[in-house]
C-alpha cells in the first residue's frame, strides 16, 4: 500500500511542477528575471542561453528533496524530489529536444496533442518582449489548440 502513496506523491509533484513552471515562466521569467529569459525569445540566440540558468532554479529543489529524503530514510521528500526530476526530464525532452530541436532525435509527430504543444509554444514565442505573453505552460496548453489540431487531423484523414 505504501508504494501506491509513493507513486501518487511522484505524480502529484510532477503535476504541481506544471503549475509551478507556468507561474515561474509568467511572473518570474517574464518579470524581474527577464534579463535571463530574454535570449530565449531571440531567434538569433544559440546554445547555451542565459535562460539555461533556470535549470538550476528547478534542479536544486529536486536535488535537495531527494538528498534530504534519503537522509531521512526515503521519506516523502524523496518522492517529491523524484517527481520534480521527472518533470525536469519531461521538460528537457519536450521543450529543448522536441520543440526547439536542440538535439535532433525526435520526429515531428502528427498526434494532435503534440501539434497543440508546438502551436502553443509558437504562439508564446511570437512575442519578443516580456509583456502581453500567452501560453506559459509546457504540457497543459489552451483547449483551442487541441481543438485546432484535432480538426486538422480529422480533415487530413478525410482528404
Amino acid at each position: 500500500m505504501n508504494w501506491i502513496l509513493n507513486i501518487l506523491t511522484v505524480l502529484l509533484a510532477f503535476c504541481a511542477m506544471e503549475f509551478t513552471a507556468w507561474f515561474m515562466h509568467k511572473y518570474v521569467m517574464h518579470g524581474f528575471l527577464w534579463f535571463l529569459h530574454r535570449d530565449h525569445h531571440d531567434p538569433e540566440t544559440h546554445f547555451p542561453e542565459r535562460n539555461d540558468a533556470f535549470f538550476l532554479v528547478f534542479a536544486i529543489p529536486s536535488w535537495l528533496s531527494i538528498m534530504f529524503g534519503l537522509m531521512n530514510g526515503i521519506d516523502v521528500l524523496f518522492y517529491i524530489g523524484v517527481g520534480i526530476a521527472v518533470y525536469g526530464l519531461a521538460y528537457f525532452l519536450v521543450h529543448d529536444v522536441f520543440i526547439h530541436r536542440r538535439l535532433n532525435f525526435f520526429k515531428q509527430g502528427n498526434h494532435p496533442y503534440l501539434k497543440a504543444i508546438r502551436k502553443a509554444h509558437k504562439v508564446h514565442h511570437k512575442k519578443l518582449v516580456k509583456e502581453d505573453g500567452a501560453c506559459f505552460g509546457m504540457l497543459w496548453v489552451p483547449r483551442k489548440y487541441h481543438q485546432e489540431a484535432k480538426k486538422a487531423a480529422s480533415s487530413h484523414k478525410t482528404s
